[in-house]
């Protein structure tokens, strides 16, 4: 069986009651390919209210979850309670938390492993910085960051993972790899996923985030190993609809 084409959108730390309201609007009105499977990440605090307003056929995720189950956690949010309010996906590793809020590569792990434990599908964040990936350390980086969590997971729990490879010097600049490049790293990815079992590489969705746009999203889309993207600022707008359409 084919991969399904995945498209995300993380919206990060913008939108206010009545942005959101439009972006989901658009969202859900919009013709959009019913094989692109579409899962958007608002803020934690409109959470629910995206979740009621968005079609079905939209899933919603979390920007980010907690490993422990509950408890004196000033400020995080639990499994349990994403469950509880019927999100099925959360973001985990993303960049902007490992570099800003240091989180390593074993906390990123755990979280992931209590996410699946608790019955969440992941959408798990690598990629290297500028640095090194001039030092010819990308793949290295990220194999690094896999192993963290393949340590923690069985080859079935994979299934319930969808990889973000996110070169850091991408995100946010107007940067953004080359076909060629996100397709080498991608099959490396994939190459690395074989040691787990074929299964797993096959199956496994490689999407790439990294200032994708409605410009550079159908190049990127041709590739054999690119099965959808994470979205960041674009996924604010119209053209949002446009990155789900990409293989149309």
């Amino acid at each position: 069986m084919p991969r399904q084409f995945f498209v995300g959108g993380n919206f990060k730390m913008n939108g206010v009651t009545d942005s959101i309201k439009s972006i989901v609007k658009n969202i859900n009105e919009a013709k959009r390919d019913p094989t692109t499977e579409v899962v958007i990440a608002p803020p934690t605090i409109y959470l629910a209210l995206t979740r009621e307003l968005a079609d079905p056929s939209i899933a919603v995720s979390a920007q980010n979850v907690y490993d422990k189950p509950n408890g004196a956690f000033t400020g995080e949010l639990s499994v349990e309670q994403l469950n509880d309010t019927k999100i099925a996906w959360t973001l985990v590793g993303h960049s902007e938390r490992r570099v800003l809020l240091r989180e390593d590569d074993d906390f990123v792990a755990r979280k992931t492993k209590a996410a699946i434990d608790g019955g969440l599908s992941v959408i798990l964040c690598i990629g290297e910085s500028l640095e090194e990936r001039e030092a010819n350390k990308t793949i290295d980086v990220v194999t690094k960051q896999l192993t963290a969590v393949a340590e923690r997971l069985s080859k079935e729990e994979w299934a319930k993972v969808v990889i973000a490879y996110e070169p850091i010097w991408a995100i946010g600049t107007g940067k953004v790899a080359t076909t060629a490049q996100a397709q080498e790293v991608h099959a490396a990815i994939r190459k690395w996923l074989a040691t787990i079992s074929p299964e797993v590489a096959e199956n496994t969705r490689i999407i790439y985030g990294g200032s994708v746009s409605d410009k550079n999203c159908r190049e990127l889309a041709k590739e054999n190993d690119v099965d959808g993207f994470l979205v960041g600022g674009a996924s604010l707008k119209p053209a949002f609809v446009d990155i789900i359409n990409s293989r149309l």
